[in-house]
């Protein structure tokens, strides 16, 4: 069984910083990309960044230049380092890999449960 555990988030005030985790367990054989999401109530789910298991990075337009995605393939884990934060990027941040949980069967994609992010005015 394949889980991800999004950890991190909490309240914090406009213009500063929040590192959010997101751990992968269980029967692993690789992961591939690994993507961050966000929701904000009333909205849909929005990618925040995604990162491939070489490193390449994406990120949102509204995240550009603020948020850093990385990645600790030794331990199955992404961060998302967010800085100057935002009052609208009050969001559920959501965790999402393929994985595989050996080497003869296709990619799964596996989402966490999400973790509660709000930034005060």
């Amino acid at each position: 069984q394949v889980q991800l555990v999004e950890s991190g988030g909490d309240l914090v005030q406009a213009g500063g910083s929040l590192i959010l985790s997101c751990v992968a367990s269980g029967s692993i054989f690789a992961i591939n990309n690994m993507w961050l999401y966000r929701q904000a109530p009333g909205k849909q789910r929005a990618l925040v960044a995604s990162i491939s298991s070489g490193g390449s990075t994406n990120y949102g337009d509204s995240v550009k230049g603020r948020f850093t995605i990385s990645r600790d393939n030794a331990k199955n884990t992404v961060y998302l380092q967010m800085n100057s934060v935002k009052p609208e990027d009050t969001a559920v941040y959501y965790c999402n890999a393929n994985i595989r949980i050996d080497s003869s069967t296709r990619w799964y994609s596996y989402w966490g449960q999400g973790t509660q992010v709000t930034v005060s005015s």
